[in-house]
């Protein structure tokens, strides 16, 4: 509408130059970039978990394929940012902005039909409660109980009768964070009333609600070295962009790029790497490791991090390459940074989808969508973390009339200086990423996996009680 509107745009026809936005196109600005903002964190984790919900994991053949989910949910996602990076960003600058955000507002309105139309095909969990409400009576029960000595046999612990359904997944007790144990502890009047689920959870919770805390306990290690990979991430979009901006992006007589197009090398990298892995990797290695997930969610993690190091590497090499020629009055042409947005996409491929089956399938089933916001918030808090980094180099490197390693002018900065600390920060932080990796302990569950057998027109399913 501030295109449209006269009102509503930024600066009267006659103000030309325009120095200056109206207050009334300020206000209107960030009215609708907060509603962006809140849009994104309402409906991003909730539409991930739900189409991931949509996929039975007590079905082998259904889990195997959520898994699969994720990686074409991301070639989806990679697919949109390459139209949107190249018809959108093409049309903003060379036709017309409005036009741009015409585009746009069509193209959301026809998936909210089309979503809107799926309603009746859909599988929906149940709803039952805040799913935080188990945490804190497990919390509760444990202070309770504090001075009693931690159990020695599992056995001794309240668990809900295998005959009675729970709504979310069994967990197996595990041998982490013990103390936690003393909340499923029965007393001895409890003891003959363990059969019966009537019990004030407050003062008894069930082994798997105290597994459920233990593995939320257990992610936030993890959370916090993937919010230093945000970091990383945060520089595809930002400093590689700004670096495009001051090269030559001449590729057709009169036709320049636009430097954020540069940013489909990322999707086209990202996009390779998924297909690659879901269709040649996967099954490989499904059939030399005999996990169902080719290689854990961690080591996947790990990969895109040790490839997101690679790509800092390159990055400043490429920016050395691009100061020293500055200084020489040769420009490079924009394509010198193909490598460095190749690189960190083909990274995104192991890393961001392994965290989001890490965020959505750690979580207790009740909580997939918080999971998923954990998962949003690498991205997000990595962002700000990477805005603070940046006003701290710039305080400590121009402390007593020193010259700022990032300024305005990229010829007049020193980016790969920059690229080299957040090299040596990702390698120290995969080093503390590694080791809680290898100490992780993954979610226990016990499941009843369905085997389909076919024998004519008759569909006989056969039930397996597994941990996995």
């Amino acid at each position: 509408m501030s295109q449209y509107i006269p009102i509503l745009k930024p600066c009267s026809k006659d103000a030309s130059p325009c120095q200056e936005a109206s207050k009334t196109h300020v206000v209107v600005f960030f009215i609708a970039a907060y509603l962006v903002a809140l849009a994104t964190g309402g409906y991003k984790p909730c539409l991930e978990s739900f189409g991931a919900d949509q996929f039975d994991d007590n079905h082998t053949e259904e889990r195997k394929q959520k898994m699969s989910f994720f990686n074409w949910w991301n070639v989806s996602l990679c697919c949109g940012l390459f139209l949107g990076v190249t018809l959108i960003v093409y049309t903003q600058d060379y036709v017309a902005w409005g036009v741009g955000f015409l585009i746009l507002t069509v193209a959301m309105g026809l998936t909210v039909i089309v979503f809107v139309l799926g309603r009746p095909f859909y599988r929906y969990r149940t709803v039952q409660g805040s799913p935080l409400t188990p945490m804190l009576q497990v919390m509760v029960a444990a202070l309770r109980k504090r001075n009693r000595a931690c159990p020695t046999d599992p056995s001794l612990l309240y668990e809900i009768p295998k005959s009675e359904e729970l709504q979310g997944s069994r967990l197996s007790h595990t041998d982490r964070l013990r103390f936690l144990d003393k909340a499923a502890m029965m007393d001895e009047h409890e003891i003959g009333n363990s059969g019966s689920r009537n019990q004030n959870q407050w003062r008894l919770p069930s082994v798997t609600q105290v597994e459920e805390l233990k593995l939320l306990i257990n992610m936030i290690p993890i959370w916090l070295t993937s919010l230093i990979f945000g970091i990383g991430i945060s520089q595809g979009s930002t400093f590689f962009i700004k670096q495009g901006n001051e090269m030559n992006r001449r590729i057709y007589k009169h036709f320049e790029l636009p430097p954020a197009t540069m940013y489909t090398l990322t999707a086209i990298g990202m996009i390779a790497t998924v297909a690659l892995y879901d269709r040649i990797l996967l099954p490989y290695l499904r059939g030399v490791t005999g996990n169902e997930r080719g290689i854990s969610i961690l080591k996947r993690i790990g990969i895109g991090m040790v490839i997101l190091v690679v790509s800092m590497v390159v990055a400043a090499l490429i920016e050395r390459k691009r100061l020293r020629g500055s200084e020489d009055g040769v420009i490079l042409s924009v394509f010198w940074l193909a490598p460095q947005f190749m690189i960190i996409g083909m990274g995104d491929g192991f890393s961001l989808v392994g965290m989001q089956e890490y965020f959505y399938d750690q979580v207790p089933d009740s909580m997939r969508s918080l999971g998923m916001a954990f998962y949003l918030s690498v991205i997000g808090v990595g962002s700000f973390l990477s805005s603070f980094l940046i006003i701290i180099v710039n305080f400590a490197t121009g402390w007593n009339g020193g010259k700022k390693w990032i300024g305005k002018d990229l010829k007049h900065s020193r980016l790969d200086y920059f690229y080299g600390l957040l090299t040596l920060i990702f390698v120290l932080n995969l080093g503390v990423f590694t080791q809680l990796a290898r100490n992780y302990k993954y979610k226990n569950v016990q499941r009843n996996v369905g085997i389909n057998h076919f024998e004519g027109d008759d569909k006989q399913v056969e039930a397996a009680n597994l941990v996995v």
